[in-house]
């Protein structure tokens, strides 16, 4: 269990930098630019993503033996789209439907698919995804 929390606490600084890499594009198009929020919000996930896959696999994850570094990527990268569906679908909601302040709301929806992204990647990608299983 002690591991889990360390992981997960690793996973949580990645996820902070790359929140601040996806708030600060998104922030950045909207107001700078007038880029639709749904538009902006989307560039910056994407942004994310791509840090977010380098430092995890790096720092958080360890690489399943067997998994081809394509194939971890293509999965990688698919748990992110489904990730940017549901970051998506919150921000419509907490924007157009409950009139929140778009900010606000991409804070709320970073919250909760930080969990879906822990829990997938953990489950999907991580080498030890039942402690004491290492190598599985």
């Amino acid at each position: 269990m002690q591991k889990l929390i360390q992981q997960f606490m690793k996973f949580g600084v990645v996820g902070v930098l790359a929140f601040f890499i996806d708030f600060g594009t998104m922030t950045f198009f909207t107001e700078v630019f007038g880029v639709p929020y749904l538009v902006s919000t989307t560039i910056g996930f994407i942004v994310a993503v791509v840090f977010n896959y380098f430092a995890s696999m790096r720092f958080v994850f360890s690489h399943k033996e067997g998994m081809s570094r394509r194939r971890e990527f293509i999965i990688f990268v698919v748990l992110s789209v489904i990730g940017l569906g549901l970051n998506d679908v919150l921000m419509y909601a907490g924007v157009d439907l409950a009139h929140f302040d778009y900010r606000l709301v991409k804070i709320l929806a970073t919250a909760v698919v930080m969990v879906y992204n822990f829990v997938t990647r953990k489950l999907l990608l991580d080498a030890e995804t039942f402690e004491g299983n290492a190598g599985a």
